[in-house]
């Protein structure tokens, strides 16, 4: 565990209580400490460090002007909030973070009355905040404070605008803290990145309408009921002057800054003068992500998150060799290069997450096809939508957890129209350390239902290859290639791409007393499973069924008619998936074996390691085999 630096100043701060205690001069040496306190855990214990460093101020300075967790703070995304951690009473539990048993990687009310909303997914702080601030000011409660934080990249999210829009369309005392590192996880992309830009020309009319502000108001010749009428002239007076209109302001939404994020005393100062204000309002700030870490600071999205590093050298710890199996997202970037060097119809698309799912690759080799479209989930799936009616065939990748956000426009702008597109689900199944929010283990259920569709799984990197080939030429309609985070298999994965005939299983092994049906890459503990149980002399078939939707019926009459016990396993929820699919086949042909499930169970599956989290759900080898012998 690592040890406080300064132990006199941070060690005695247990919650929020404990630093308002603390005398005002002292901030920046705990800023100092607290910087340095996430800098010390995460060399050891991987998390998101570029983000936490980036807002050590603002986090001091919220905690030490409002009365938390009376007042509430909303963090967006969450990768934010370590520091935010710690000053809540979970600074000696931080050591745990991300770790199974231990505590989470992003805000959870669960774990903490201090993390006033779940925050694992992108732009949601503005509308969960405007929803508190009403129910306070519904139960009476005006002297609460409620202050979403938010990044510019979560900006580039369309439920930011939604919340932004209803915010100045009902009454509230909302304060929304806008983080501006121009930096996401990759660079922030889109019209608005380049405006808050722009917005820092305004610097000096800012500051002077705030001063005029504060001096008419000390002298009581304005008061907030007025709101919109100063609103009004507010904006009129700045269009005059900088010959600019402010974004927030056309929402009607007082906006003060930009502001240094970094300099902890004059955010107290501008956070104590309009937290009291009527209505809602924005303070831009601006930070630098990675800030005090040299090499966080140059080199922000390879720093986004680390894993393991040397603090005193800033040298990263990659465990890498050659002859290990490659990334499923790398098999993915280089093999969507390959298809794209042959077809100049070939487009990738991806939600922010271009580093996150290799979409890189296709970036540098044909910058004019490949699209980052900002934190916009069901955006991605439209604009390839539109690619696809004209002729384009793209290629579009979300991570699994995040294509619920796209699910009505999957459905109405790309089913209904049967449009050919390949929809690349990275990160389904169970993903690890991130937990809940980002296990993927819902696509087979939701998807299942939708006509049209097409869903694939792949066992290995050779199979993800011929998936994305197959899809690319003979789809007729939208076609789902899910896949894991995480390494593969196979260390030669660059084989001659086929196509895998849609619809079609596979028998991987002849058996007689049990036939267990697998689909994707959890096959694999499958494969381990039987090995454990050979020397028992039961005699197990092994089907990779490669496809849910269509399933392969002819393969399911061969199981119904030979085998009365049949397990079916899958890296999801077992309810609505595989093993659902596979009962209804049963139940509608006549056929009446005894069939067992394997996948996750109905509740939300907690952080840790893959293997942890499988041997939970008994998804492992050994449980599997264990079910097997017992079965």
């Amino acid at each position: 565990m690592a040890e406080c630096k300064n132990k006199h100043i941070l060690s005695s701060i247990n919650n929020p209580a404990d630093l308002r205690g603390v005398s005002q001069d002292k901030l920046v040496d705990v800023c100092a400490d607290l910087r340095q306190y996430i800098i010390d855990v995460l060399s050891e214990n991987p998390g998101h460090l570029g983000a936490s460093l980036g807002t050590v101020e603002l986090t001091v300075a919220l905690h030490y002007v409002f009365n938390t967790p009376y007042d509430r703070i909303v963090w967006d995304v969450g990768h934010q909030a370590y520091g935010h951690k710690i000053l809540t009473g979970r600074r000696d539990e931080f050591h745990t973070l991300r770790r199974f048993k231990g505590i989470g990687g992003f805000p959870n009310p669960k774990e903490s009355e201090y993390d006033a909303f779940i925050a694992g997914h992108a732009s949601t702080s503005i509308s969960a905040a405007m929803g508190m601030s009403v129910a306070f000011a519904l139960k009476n409660e005006q002297d609460r404070h409620v202050i979403a934080v938010i990044g510019d990249g979560a900006m580039t999210g369309g439920l930011a605008f939604e919340g932004l829009n209803n915010a100045s369309a009902n009454p509230n005392n909302l304060l929304i803290i806008l983080n501006d590192n121009d930096m996401a996880i990759d660079h922030s992309v889109g019209g608005l990145s380049q405006y808050l830009v722009d917005i820092t020309t305004s610097q000096t009319y800012n500051k002077m309408r705030y001063d005029v502000y504060r001096g008419l108001r000390k002298m009581k010749l304005i008061n907030d009921d007025r709101r919109e009428n100063i609103l009004r002239f507010n904006n009129s007076l700045k269009a005059l002057l900088t010959q600019q209109h402010n974004l927030f302001e056309g929402f009607s939404i007082r906006y003060f800054g930009p502001i240094d994020g970094h300099d902890v005393n004059y955010l107290i100062k501008i956070l104590n003068d309009i937290k009291d204000m009527q209505g809602p309002k924005l303070l831009h700030i601006k930070t630098k992500k990675g800030k005090g870490f040299k090499p966080a600071e140059e080199s922000a999205t390879e720093w986004h998150a680390p894993g393991r590093f040397n603090k005193e050298t800033g040298q990263r710890i990659v465990v890498h060799s050659l002859e290990e199996p490659q990334l499923y997202q790398d098999v993915f970037g280089h093999t969507l290069v390959e298809l794209a060097e042959k077809d100049d119809r070939i487009v990738g698309v991806t939600p922010a997450m271009p580093t996150g799912c290799s979409m890189t690759y296709m970036m540098k080799a044909f910058p004019d096809r490949a699209f980052d479209v900002g934190i916009a989930e069901g955006h991605a799936v439209t604009f390839s939508a539109g690619l696809a009616k004209e002729g384009m065939i793209p290629f579009c990748n979300v991570y699994s957890s995040f294509m619920q956000r796209a699910y009505d426009m999957l459905i109405h702008d790309v089913a209904i129209q049967k449009l050919h597109m390949v929809i690349c689900l990275d990160r389904a199944g169970l993903v690890g350390e991130d937990g809940a929010t980002h296990h993927g283990v819902f696509d087979m259920a939701y998807l299942r239902p939708v006509p049209n569709l097409v869903i694939s799984s792949p066992l290995n990197e050779l199979d993800l290859r011929n998936l994305m080939f197959t899809g690319y030429k003979t789809a007729n309609g939208p076609f789902v290639i899910r896949y894991p985070r995480g390494k593969g298999e196979k260390k030669d994965w660059r084989n001659e791409m086929t196509i895998l005939p849609v619809g079609k299983g596979r028998k991987l092994r002849e058996g007689k007393d049990i036939a267990v049906l697998s689909l994707g890459s959890i096959g694999n503990e499958v494969i381990k499973a039987i090995q454990m149980v050979e020397s028992k002399g039961i005699s197990v078939a092994h089907y990779d069924m490669v496809y849910l939707k269509p399933i392969d019926e002819e393969l399911l009459h061969e199981v119904g008619q030979k085998f009365t016990r049949i397990i079916t396993v899958e890296n999801g929820v077992i309810k609505g998936g595989l093993g659902s699919a596979v009962l209804e086949f049963m139940a509608d042909k006549g056929y009446t074996p005894l069939v067992k499930r394997v996948g996750v169970p109905d509740e939300f599956i907690e952080h840790g390691s893959i293997p942890e989290l499988y041997k939970l759900c008994n998804m492992d080898a050994e449980s599997i085999a264990g079910l097997i012998s017992s079965f």
